[in-house]
């Protein structure tokens, strides 16, 4: 490509650039040099799972692969003994170490359905936080003035409602804004609640003496309700781990406006050709429905394979086109082997949950029913002490009579 082609590359539907000269004066000399770029962006393993949302950010972090620089996948494992206070109204609950290094564990499972591993560096913060000292503490601190921190809005809203704000909450910034200094980081990505943070990555390398890295934000992707951004908190969410048939489903319950927003941040499709395809539904040449399949199986592949994808959409018009009744559910026979059977473990028996650790997550986020009965105990358990049938629900789609015999 050339430099103009390039820029356009990796400026299209990015919601805000810092700044775009930099970044051409970065890629003419890794052009003339050969050194590639180092592209950084931060996750905090908050969650065992990625989802739909995290992954605009790793699509465009390929692009700058398939443009052969290198990105550091940075796992925030040590600020994520703080919590971003970036869109919070309240301090975040801290997470225990045990959990933020099995959630990382996952990330570094999930991240090359999207990454090149060939041109990705995976690292942790904590790596150069944990030793730090109390005395390189107390230097970063000084390097930054608390009205500066106070300028945020998340701090400022805050403040004029009278809730409070710990002292940690402002060290945050600093640190992910040191990382960029450890790693001296040409690029900067995130999404655009994360400009301050960014912003204090450019200041803190000038300090230090390096050149300001570019940033990069991203528009923030709306959940299933097309409102609020896409969270498992919310439950609007689509985990990439998820089944097939719980992706595909899930892309298909969207409203047809959303279905354009996925189309531009997470497939391959050109904002062109996204607008090619809106005219034609506006026009009556093409139906939202089988758009929106089109979407469903693109994202299916991403990370599972088009043959899941092809059965995933096979499996949705069996279940939704033909208006399958209650009736027609699939049924589950089981013989009485206990008298009371672990709901999560029935779920995996009866084929609506491919794992354990799959149905206590569903149990836990209030999707799934039993008997038109809301299940929220993960721990709940089942009494076949004689024969009987049940319905099992979980969310819109998935659903079996289980039948003890």
């Amino acid at each position: 490509m050339t430099l103009d082609e390039q820029m356009n590359f990796l400026n299209e539907g990015v919601a805000e650039l810092i700044r775009p000269e930099e970044l051409r004066t970065r890629l003419t000399h890794a052009t003339k040099t050969g050194k590639p770029l180092r592209v950084k962006a931060g996750f905090d393993p908050t969650a065992p799972d990625l989802h739909l949302g995290h992954t605009v950010m790793l699509r465009r972090m390929r692009r700058f692969q398939d443009l052969g620089h290198e990105v550091i996948f940075l796992i925030g494992d040590f600020t994520s003994l703080i919590g971003d206070p970036s869109g919070r109204s309240v301090t975040r609950k801290p997470l225990s170490r045990e959990e933020i290094t099995r959630n990382a564990e996952t990330y570094k499972e999930q991240v090359f359905k999207i990454l090149h591993p060939e041109k990705t560096t995976i690292t942790f913060n904590s790596r150069w936080m944990i030793p730090f000292s109390s005395e390189q503490f107390l230097e970063l601190a000084a390097r930054y003035t608390v009205a500066r921190m106070l300028e945020r809005d998340d701090f400022t809203n805050r403040l004029n409602k009278k809730q409070p704000i710990s002292i940690h909450e402002l060290m945050y910034p600093l640190i992910q804004g040191y990382d960029s200094v450890v790693l001296q980081a040409d690029v900067e990505m995130g999404g655009t609640d994360q400009k301050f943070n960014l912003l204090v990555g450019r200041e803190l390398q000038k300090e230090f003496g390096q050149d300001p890295q570019v940033l990069l934000m991203l528009p923030i992707l709306e959940g299933l309700d097309g409102v609020q951004k896409m969270s498992k908190s919310l439950g609007n969410y689509i985990g990439i781990q998820e089944p097939a048939t719980e992706i595909f489903g899930k892309i298909m319950s969207i409203s047809d406006e959303l279905m354009y927003r996925y189309y531009e941040l997470c497939t391959d499709l050109t904002l062109a050709q996204v607008g090619q395809m809106r005219r034609k539904i506006v026009g009556g040449k093409l139906h939202p429905k089988v758009a929106k399949s089109d979407l469903a199986k693109r994202i299916v592949q991403d990370f599972h394979s088009v043959e899941a994808a092809n059965k995933a959409e096979e499996e949705f018009n069996r279940i939704f086109s033909q208006r399958r009744s209650p009736e027609r559910m699939d049924e589950k026979r089981m013989p009485i082997v206990h008298e009371k059977v672990r709901l999560s473990k029935l779920m995996v028996q009866s084929g609506v949950a491919a794992s354990v650790g799959e149905a206590v997550r569903l149990i836990s986020q209030e999707a799934v029913t039993l008997n038109n009965q809301r299940v929220t105990d993960v721990k709940a358990e089942v009494d076949f002490s004689r024969p009987t049938s049940s319905v099992l629900k979980v969310g819109k789609r998935r659903f079996v009579k289980v039948i003890v015999e």
